[in-house]
């Protein structure tokens, strides 16, 4: 997490009791849940995609496409509803995406997706919850 404090912050004990294990892991430890294995990557309804830590919305379902890559793919997020810092680990560089508000770790974003924006916001499906319209 960026040393920084956001509009929602809770303690160690808050977030565990708040979200499941595999949010936990993803979230706040910055884990990848393993492609493929989240529903949300077939919801195709209308509706908003919003973070599991803090319900800030965070993606527009109009804006979700098929990657191929086995996580929820987004053109665009929400205007300011998320941050990015670079990510290091695992021997790679990387944009690391977080929501804005509290500071969660949503996945990464690359500069590999369709026109118009041409980039990739690669989510973790376990650190969204769907809101149909």
């Amino acid at each position: 997490m960026p040393d920084k404090t956001y509009p929602v912050t809770r303690s160690d004990a808050e977030w565990r009791r708040i979200l499941t294990p595999d949010q936990y892991h993803v979230m706040r430890a910055h884990g990848t849940e393993a492609p493929g294995s989240c529903a949300l990557l077939l919801e195709k309804r209308p509706g908003r995609f919003t973070c599991a830590g803090c319900d800030q919305p965070l993606f527009e379902s109009k804006l979700k496409f098929e990657s191929g890559t086995g996580w929820p793919s987004f053109n665009d997020p929400v205007k300011g509803a998320v941050e990015t810092s670079v990510d290091s680990s695992h021997g790679m560089i990387r944009t690391e995406v977080h929501c804005a508000t509290c500071g969660s770790h949503l996945g990464h974003v690359f500069e590999d997706g369709p026109p118009p924006t041409h980039l990739r916001y690669c989510i973790n499906g376990v650190a969204m919850n769907f809101v149909p319209e």
